[in-house]
């Protein structure tokens, strides 16, 4: 582990001296293809720096924060979009935190872009709390039905997640002292598997890949497509951009060849979405079935994909048992002054 860490420290170092530069050049080369020309080198990095580590604590967050939404703000920066661009430019302290963390910075003279229920202190120990009974009841994972072993995947997953990024938006607030907005609104609330993607599932990735991706291709499609049905490829582009990154990620995460698995997941799920959206604008806008008969049927649509094609590939890296170890080589090190590898653990909750 102290090597690992190690890594961790020189990446970051790397990273942050990287976004200096990247600062500067914005500073002086105007937006466009010599910007993006100057800023290669730096997204090059950003790809590429993940590969140096291997711990689950380490490489998750960073190939997530770095490669994907780094590098994503970088060539949106290239060409004057995205959260890093701003008239006048924003302090070097903004623009690392905006860069480098999962952060949406929501200025004094802004409203938030979409309203988002506030959480409160209850709603955070409730969902501590169902972690904890998530956690027990898989003790029993071996008398439990598959897709009830992928719910509770997806409650860990889904807890990580939002943990990892509070506390992302935690740390931005304290050193930079900003607001931020905040990344997920209850998915479980969601109509509609595009309201689900587009509007209450991790909003930081769906914003980025709204600039890099969908608007783009919607001005690209245009001279091909009807105006009318322009977003239904868009929609699919976005998507399967969405599944290479994930493929990516996973490939950080556990270094096996891969499936092309959770790719297949997000294709399916961008020609459901594009369905959705074909659905809307030709059936009369009258039918419109009620919250309570369209959010178990998205909760299912996306629970049973998950089980079918985005579960397996995860599960085969085990990212959950190596987490688990992870934390108890750290601990046993405080502990008992020991430095012991992971493997030498056993998890016992998996």
């Amino acid at each position: 582990m102290g090597g690992e860490l190690q890594n961790l420290v020189l990446d970051w170092s790397i990273a942050l001296a990287s976004l200096l530069y990247s600062h500067g050049v914005g500073m002086f080369i105007a937006q466009g293809t010599t910007r993006f020309l100057a800023l290669f080198p730096v997204i090059y990095l950003f790809v590429s720096l993940p590969l140096n580590l291997y711990a689950m604590f380490c490489v998750g967050p960073t190939s997530f924060f770095m490669s994907w939404l780094g590098s994503f703000k970088l060539m949106l920066y290239a060409f004057g979009q995205g959260p890093l661009s701003s008239h006048p430019h924003l302090p070097l302290s903004h623009f690392i935190s905006a860069a480098c963390l999962p952060i949406k910075i929501t200025r004094n003279q802004e409203h938030p872009s979409r309203k988002i229920t506030k959480k409160s202190p209850k709603d955070y120990t409730a969902r501590v709390l169902l972690f904890i009974i998530a956690i027990k009841i898989f003790d029993f994972k071996d008398h439990l039905h598959p897709i009830l072993v992928t719910c509770l995947y997806a409650y860990y997953l889904f807890f990580m997640l939002e943990l990892l990024l509070a506390i992302a938006g935690w740390f931005a607030r304290i050193t930079v002292g900003v607001e931020i907005e905040p990344q997920f609104d209850e998915p479980h609330h969601a109509t509609s598997v595009q309201n689900f993607w587009g509007n209450r599932w991790n909003l930081m990735v769906s914003s980025i890949l709204r600039s890099t991706v969908y608007q783009p291709s919607r001005t690209i499609f245009s001279y091909m497509v009807p105006q009318r049905w322009v977003s239904v490829p868009a929609i699919f582009s976005t998507f399967l951009v969405s599944g290479i990154m994930h493929e990516i990620i996973f490939y950080y995460l556990g270094r096996l060849t891969p499936t092309y698995e959770v790719t297949w997941f997000f294709i399916l799920h961008g020609l459901w979405v594009g369905t959705e959206v074909v659905v809307k604008k030709t059936v009369d806008r009258r039918f419109d079935p009620p919250p309570a008969v369209t959010r178990p049927l998205t909760l299912m649509f996306v629970i049973l994909t998950s089980y079918w094609l985005f579960f397996p590939p995860l599960l085969r890296i085990d990212p959950f048992g190596k987490a688990c170890r992870e934390a108890m080589a750290v601990a046993g090190f405080f502990k008992h002054g020991q430095q012991l590898s992971p493997n030498e653990y056993k998890c016992p909750l998996m």
